[in-house]
């Protein structure tokens, strides 16, 4: 009797607790799940760390149908949430009036009525007086709500990764770049002006805001990624993926995301080559969902295109070296504290580099330059390093848990 007084006690408890959290609204572009796939690392473990502490009222969008599986899941974590389906015709045609009328492409793919009409109501129902935004699309939700306390991850500095590819592209589409580079670089400064706070991925990241956006530095700060090393743990048993004798050299990542699509395109065309000539038995792995035509075109006897995998870890684990040739990155490559974390070599490009804690030549290796990056995988195939495996975990579990990087976020909310 006792034992069913005391667990009754502490569910009232529980209740109690619960509700004496504060509310919060989470803006967020895409569901934030699974926890451990690349673009939503960051959302994820975001979400899950404010839960401890408030109420928190989820409104993001679906964009994968694949996704709708693991909306009870986040559900779950939330007060209330609101899930609305991304339809990417509709999202075109709303870029591309945007694009009439001068205004961000990006802004205008992500207006839908149905998340505005939510949001409304659960900010005049609720009475929340704090917003947290997550990546600049999202902040036209927050635009109405100046009384609350507004803080944004803008996470990288998108507006410049538009200006990048500007300069990779031909016209006409050179052109389109150009002016999302600038509508949304207009729009990113109005944000920071008119929010209380706004947060990137690395310092790097936040000082180069700071010098696009100078009226605003006072009020830019970062939080850094961080690390599941108990998921992205070397010292679990994982089946190998790979044929017997062969050298795997790994790539993970969205696969139709362009700077992706544009790496591994570079190393096989620039790197490959040289590296099987050296080390025959080489071969690259591409590992990552929805592989675009141009990735897919890659596969041959010394590239493999896999798609979707359940588990990205059996990979890492069992490859001589992951590599990041990215020639277009912002903010930090979760791909390459990942492979870090498992344990293994990695060959980093400067741009996949920026922003990441660790020591070159120990806990990894950047190389840019295409003789220099192939020189650099040849010499790990042929005389491998574990210690650099061992000093990149170590690096990892001691530089980046998420509890430490996103413990300072609420104090955004109370000063």
């Amino acid at each position: 009797m006792n034992s069913i007084i005391e667990g009754a006690l502490q569910r009232q408890q529980a209740v109690a607790a619960e509700a004496a959290k504060p509310d919060l609204l989470l803006l967020v572009h895409r569901i934030p799940y699974p926890p451990n796939k690349g673009d939503k690392i960051r959302s994820y473990n975001l979400l899950k760390h404010l839960a401890t502490r408030y109420r928190v009222h989820l409104a993001t969008f679906v964009d994968d149908a694949d996704d709708w599986q693991h909306v009870p899941a986040v559900e779950a974590m939330c007060a209330s949430s609101v899930f609305v389906k991304l339809d990417p015709l509709k999202g075109k045609l709303r870029s591309a009036r945007a694009l009439a009328t001068g205004k961000s492409l990006s802004i205008g793919y992500y207006r839908d009525a149905e998340m505005k009409r939510w949001i409304a109501r659960t900010m005049r129902q609720k009475g929340i007086a704090r917003v947290m935004t997550f990546c600049s699309v999202m902040a036209q939700y927050a635009e109405d709500y100046p009384a609350a306390r507004r803080v944004i991850d803008f996470c990288d500095v998108d507006s410049d990764k538009w200006r990048q590819y500007a300069e990779k592209k031909k016209w006409p589409m050179s052109w389109v770049y150009r002016h999302e580079a600038k509508s949304l670089l207009d729009y990113e400064r109005t944000i920071a002006d008119t929010f209380d706070a706004s947060l990137f991925v690395s310092a790097p990241e936040a000082e180069l805001f700071r010098t696009l956006a100078p009226e605003n530095r006072n009020k830019i700060g970062h939080f850094s990624n961080g690390v599941d090393t108990d998921y992205f743990s070397p010292a679990r048993a994982y089946d190998n993926p790979f044929a017997a004798g062969e050298q795997a050299l790994v790539f993970t990542g969205a696969m139709d995301y362009w700077p992706n699509v544009d790496a591994v395109k570079w190393f096989a065309e620039h790197v490959l080559p040289r590296v099987r000539a050296a080390v025959p038995n080489a071969r690259f792995y591409i590992v990552g969902s929805r592989p675009s035509p141009e990735v897919q075109a890659l596969a041959s006897d010394a590239i493999v295109v896999t798609g979707t995998v359940p588990d990205v870890r059996p990979y890492l684990a069992h490859c001589s070296a992951a590599v990041a040739p990215l020639r277009i990155a912002r903010g930090i490559q979760n791909k390459v504290l990942e492979a870090m974390a498992m344990g293994r070599p990695v060959v980093s490009s400067l741009q996949a580099f920026e922003g990441i804690d660790a020591t070159p030549g120990r806990e990894l290796i950047v190389a840019d330059a295409p003789d220099d990056y192939a020189d650099s995988v040849i010499a790990l195939l042929r005389k491998p390093d574990p210690a650099m495996g061992q000093a990149a975990r170590a690096s990892v579990e001691r530089r980046y848990s998420w509890s430490a990087h996103l413990s300072p976020i609420e104090a955004r909310f109370e000063c």
